[in-house]
């Protein structure tokens, strides 16, 4: 198997278990994978809660918050709703709502 994702990048070959990393590692860039439909419940951010520790960003296993004006903002077009956000945060500033609402 080779993937590529970019003209720039050479081929990675993964022909066994013996040819990958010891853990886990990303083989591109995450912005290319729109992961937001996967989501059947959203975080949304209290910001009157909010102390803006930035816990949530740092937490995030995707490129979903943002930091933008000094506040962390979700991006749901990347958001896949695994909700660790809302654990991680010690203010309880992030809710989840049901997809939809």
């Amino acid at each position: 198997m080779a993937i590529k994702f970019q003209k720039s990048d050479k081929p990675i070959k993964i022909e066994g278990a013996h040819d990958m990393p010891p853990m886990p590692a990303a083989l591109g860039s995450m912005l290319f994978n729109k992961t937001g439909s996967w989501r059947n419940v959203r975080p949304v951010i209290d910001y009157d809660k909010c102390i803006k520790c930035f816990i949530c960003w740092k937490f995030c296993p995707e490129p979903a918050i943002k930091i933008v004006d000094e506040k962390p903002v979700i991006d749901y077009d990347y958001c896949k709703g695994c909700l660790m956000c809302v654990e991680e945060c010690p203010k309880d500033a992030i809710n989840e709502e049901l997809e939809g609402k």
